[in-house]
């Protein structure tokens, strides 16, 4: 659905500021950023990681325990990927911390040659909630495969990220749905995820090759973001994190916490917007000066047989009957191996014939093609100064 509301006053009032470009660095030993060009508040970087210098805005695939599934490494290379997700609770569980140490980490786990981000745990807080205790000292999660527990504490997420290796890691926050309507629970939660930045950079043991992100809390509360990005950014760590939105809160409430919050942060570090992956949100929230974005979105709903594209609605169902017949390439703007090779009669037919398994292979294929298009479109129109342009075109269609 298109941006409504506030959102799409926030997004022209950004598209009619002035174009301009400068140049600003930071000095972490594991992290080069620097602006290249921005417009309005949208603005394109190059972010240097020990593994891979790619350019922001940039969308990372999720590929929560080591693996984007369905495809090789080399596929996700191919499309132009320049970083992915690994979950430190799901590899903490398996195949564990020390098993990840013992192979040099999980770039050689995986055969991973670029850039990887771990997420802490702390949002395991909101989606195995059932399953979790929080308290002062961390979070006890029953795994929902064994019935096993697991504290997790600052000290213990770093620990455990310092294991796997990944070249940016995130700090333990106390994460709260986005729909909670306890005012209470959500101050608490960002009062501790202040007090548990201070054990997780105590914690960290590889400042010299591993990057540490705070996350912003506060709920849809913008005194309460303030606040947290006040005490954060004291710490001077080399990139911060807006967390705990994009879980089911109105759209327009979501849209003017980023907006609120993202300019809170300092302008020579990375911004990272967490769970974040619709196209449509990917598109506001570049114009509101994101510069990083993550989600299982485009992976999950190509298992479920939706092809990502730029058409009413944000995609295409291959279910669908009367694209039995229909012989045409699956997305008329996409060069992807996968729409030059296959029709959508052609994929339709996998899905009636029992081939499922092998559709989303090839949607993920795409539909993460398409999530690099759509940064790399982005990039081209804050670099070339007609970023409004690119959006009225995008929300045309």
């Amino acid at each position: 659905e298109l941006v409504e509301g506030t959102r799409r006053e926030t997004v022209k009032a950004t598209l009619d500021s002035t174009c301009s470009s400068g140049a600003v660095e930071d000095d972490s030993p594991a992290l080069k950023f620097k602006v290249l060009k921005t417009w309005g508040r949208a603005r394109v970087a190059e972010l240097q990681l020990p593994h891979h210098t790619f350019k922001t805005p940039v969308f990372m695939p999720v590929g929560t325990q080591g693996t984007i599934k369905g495809l090789t490494t080399s596929q996700v290379e191919s499309i132009g990927c320049p970083i992915i997700l690994g979950n430190t609770y799901h590899l903490g569980h398996r195949p564990g911390g020390d098993v990840m140490e013992a192979l040099g980490g999980l770039h050689k786990f995986m055969n991973w040659k670029r850039n990887i981000l771990t997420d802490s745990g702390g949002f395991q807080m909101v989606s195995l909630l059932k399953f979790a205790q929080i308290t002062e000292q961390g979070v006890t999660f029953e795994s929902p495969h064994d019935g096993s527990t697991m504290l997790l504490t600052p000290e213990k997420s770093i620990q455990l990220q310092n294991q796997i290796g990944a070249d940016i890691i995130m700090a333990l926050d106390d994460v709260v749905s986005s729909t909670l309507q306890d005012e209470a629970r959500i101050e608490e939660a960002m009062h501790r995820t202040i007090r548990w930045i201070d054990r997780c950079i105590s914690a960290h043991s590889r400042k010299h090759d591993q990057n540490l992100f705070a996350i912003v809390q506060g709920g849809l509360n913008p005194t309460l973001r303030r606040q947290c990005v006040s005490e954060l950014i004291k710490r001077n760590l080399p990139g911060y994190a807006i967390g705990g939105l994009s879980g089911g809160e109105q759209k327009d409430k979501f849209a003017q916490i980023v907006a609120f919050t993202a300019p809170l942060l300092p302008t020579n570090k990375p911004r990272y917007l967490m769970g974040v992956g619709y196209a449509t949100d990917l598109v506001v929230c570049v114009c509101l000066g994101v510069d990083m974005f993550d989600c299982v979105f485009p992976t999950r709903t190509a298992r479920f047989g939706t092809a990502l594209m730029n058409v009413e609605g944000g995609g295409l169902n291959l279910k669908k009957s009367e694209l039995k017949t229909d012989f045409g390439r699956l997305d008329k703007e996409c060069k992807c191996e996968v729409c030059e090779t296959y029709s959508r009669s052609y994929l339709h037919g996998l899905v009636v014939g029992g081939g499922e398994k092998e559709l989303g292979q090839l949607l993920t294929y795409h539909n993460l093609s398409y999530q690099m298009r759509l940064m790399k479109g982005l990039q081209d129109g804050i670099m070339e100064g007609n970023l409004d342009e690119v959006v009225r075109e995008f929300f045309k269609k």
